[in-house]
């Protein structure tokens, strides 16, 4: 009960000096990074592109655990670097429904393949630039590609861990891809 009490006294004064919790004012640099940070973790059709994009790296093996992602990244910054330059890529929602469908059939399939690193690099493009044309008017932009490179990178890693970890039950993985492609189609057909 002391505990109880203790926690509610503390959620109280937290509630009452909101302030308190940001040492810094602000700015491009903070509000930048954080909306770049979010930005795949929020987005239905990111996220599931990103762990996607980790299985497909995991399930190649050895350095395309690695490269994948990597092309992936690679990619999504030059995409990034379109969208800031107010360079938008033609079909783009469409294009990224498509990457989720393509992915979630190359993660349902359950075996490595050798036009993973191509199809990361191509879809990678087209979700960077997305991300590129979406930088907030307020943000950095650099602090925004930061932040969205930090994401998706980690994205890509629960993608590989969820392999590793769920290696011995590939029809967990398998129904997973087969959702991601569903997603994906549903996005398709709203993008039409």
């Amino acid at each position: 009960m002391k505990t109880f009490a203790g926690f509610g006294i503390l959620s109280a004064l937290a509630a009452l000096t909101p302030s308190l919790a940001f040492a810094h004012s602000g700015g491009a640099h903070i509000h930048g990074f954080f909306a770049g940070l979010e930005h795949p973790l929020l987005g239905m059709d990111h996220l599931l592109a990103m762990i996607a994009v980790g299985i497909i790296g995991a399930r190649a093996g050895g350095r395309s655990i690695v490269l994948v992602p990597l092309a992936f990244v690679s990619a999504m910054v030059a995409g990034a670097f379109l969208g800031m330059a107010g360079i938008g890529l033609p079909s783009l929602e469409t294009a990224i429904a498509l990457s989720l469908v393509v992915f979630g059939a190359m993660v349902g399939l359950a075996r490595p393949l050798p036009l993973a690193a191509a199809a990361a690099l191509t879809a990678g493009l087209f979700h960077g630039n997305a991300h590129g044309l979406e930088i907030p008017e307020n943000a950095g932009d650099i602090a925004y590609a930061a932040g969205f490179m930090l994401g998706s990178s980690m994205l890509h890693a629960i993608g590989v861990l969820s392999v590793l970890k769920l290696g011995r039950s590939p029809t967990t993985v398998r129904t997973a891809g087969l959702a991601t492609s569903l997603v994906g189609m549903a996005m398709a057909a709203q993008a039409f």
